[in-house]
C-alpha cells in the first residue's frame, strides 16, 4: 500500500497525508486513546499519520494484507464482502472511532470504502502492537472496543435471524442513531450517507422493502424524510418498541 494514501478508486483524487495533533482530535475522548495520559498521547503522537479519503474512495481491498492500522475519526465508510457472482454483502458501516485491520493484517477478509469523506488515523502495524506491549491501558481500551465489536456482532445474527422487515429498520436507525450519540454526533436529522442498496444487503432486505418501510414508518409518524439521506426520528420511544419487538407484541395481544 502507497504510504501517501489508502487505496482511492479509480479515477479519485489522491488522499492527503499528514501529521496529527491529538490534543485537538474531536473524537479522543471516545475512541482508545481516550484513557491515556500525556506521556502515552505523546508515544502515540509519534507513530500516527491523519489521512484524508474522498467519498467513495476504496480504503481497502478484500484480502489484501495491511501493515497499517486505521482508526477512523470522522465520517462513514461501509464493509462489505463480494462473491464469486458479483454480488455483494454490506456487513457493516465504520463510524468515527471505529476500526479497521485491528488484530488482521488481512482487514478481516473485507473490502472497505467511503460513503462520505474520511478522515482515519494510520499507524504501522508494527508500531502499535509494541506500543500495546508498554501502554497496559490501551490493550485493555482496544479490548473493550473488541468486545463492543463482538456484541454489535451478535445483535446483527438475531436482527437476521428473528426479526421483521419493520423491527430490522427500526433496529438498524436506532443503531446508528445510538452510536452517533455516544460520538456526539446524533445530529437532528439523522445523517443516512449509505444507499437504500446498502442498508437492504446489511439488513438482509430487498430496496423496494426498505422503501415501503421507510414509506410506512413516515405513514405512521415515527419518523420524516429529509431527502434521501437523511431522517428525523419523530417518535423515538414508538421506534425503540420496534426494534425490541414490543410494538408486535402488543398488536398481537389485542
Amino acid at each position: 500500500m502507497n504510504d501517501s494514501r489508502l487505496l482511492p478508486s479509480s479515477g479519485q483524487p489522491p488522499t492527503s497525508c499528514s501529521r496529527v495533533d491529538c490534543d485537538a482530535c474531536d473524537v479522543r475522548a471516545l475512541t482508545f486513546c481516550g484513557d491515556l495520559g500525556h506521556d502515552a498521547m505523546s508515544a502515540v503522537a509519534s507513530i500516527v499519520s491523519r489521512i484524508e479519503v474522498p467519498a467513495h474512495a476504496l480504503l481497502a481491498e478484500e484480502g489484501e494484507r495491511s501493515p497499517y492500522v486505521y482508526n477512523v475519526t470522522a465520517g462513514t465508510a461501509k464493509l462489505y464482502k463480494s462473491l464469486p457472482d458479483g454480488r455483494t454483502q454490506v456487513l457493516g458501516f465504520l463510524l468515527p472511532g471505529d476500526f479497521l485491520g485491528l488484530g488482521d493484517d488481512r482487514l478481516g477478509g473485507l473490502a472497505a470504502e467511503s460513503l462520505t469523506r474520511v478522515s482515519v488515523c494510520r499507524f504501522r502495524r508494527r508500531d502499535f502492537e509494541t506500543l500495546q506491549e508498554r501502554i497496559p491501558v490501551l490493550g485493555r481500551r482496544l479490548l473493550s472496543l473488541a468486545q463492543d465489536e463482538i456484541a454489535r456482532s451478535r445483535e446483527q445474527m438475531l436482527l437476521l435471524g428473528r426479526k421483521s422487515a419493520r423491527e430490522r429498520l427500526a433496529s438498524f436507525l436506532l443503531g446508528l442513531y445510538d452510536r452517533l450519540e455516544a460520538r456526539g454526533e446524533a445530529n437532528d436529522p439523522l445523517p443516512l450517507p449509505m444507499t437504500r442498496t446498502d442498508i437492504g444487503d446489511y439488513l438482509g432486505l430487498t430496496i423496494e422493502t426498505v422503501s415501503r418501510t421507510l414509506a410506512a414508518f413516515k405513514r405512521d409518524g415515527i419518523i420524516s424524510l429529509d431527502g434521501v439521506h437523511a431522517v428525523r426520528l419523530l417518535d423515538p420511544e414508538r421506534m425503540r418498541s420496534l426494534a425490541t419487538g414490543d410494538e408486535a407484541d402488543r398488536m398481537a395481544a389485542c
